[in-house]
């Protein structure tokens, strides 16, 4: 998978919004999704809340966060970081790359500002 997955075009996610992905297309266990903050950058990660299972792609993106519809708590986009409760856990980051007018991930990688 050196080369990755083609997910999405840059177009199919407006900024402030997320995409979840098909299992079938990412080949995990568990829901992935693509999201574009509000500066229109793009960044991907686990769809599921670390804290109850709710889906951040339903969720409202903003400053590089994404904040749980059910309970609000809210992720770094960047690497996957719980900042605030009820949530203590991160959330998995995925590696992305845009090539083009395409975004391509790599499911079990983690982002290149995982580290952030």
């Amino acid at each position: 998978m050196t080369e990755g997955i083609r997910v999405a075009a840059i177009d199919d996610v407006e900024p402030g919004e997320a995409l979840l992905l098909s299992l079938e297309l990412t080949g995990t266990e568990d829901p992935i999704s693509l999201f574009r903050d509000d500066d229109g950058t793009y960044y991907c990660m686990d769809d599921t809340c670390s804290h109850e299972e709710a889906s951040l792609s339903e969720g409202w993106i903003e400053d590089c966060e994404v904040e749980c519809p059910l309970h609000s708590s809210r992720f770094c986009l960047r690497n996957g970081r719980a900042m605030c409760l009820p949530a203590t856990e991160p959330v998995r980051t995925h590696r992305l790359e845009i090539r083009d007018d395409d975004i391509y991930i790599f499911p079990g990688v983690p982002s290149d500002t995982a580290g952030e």
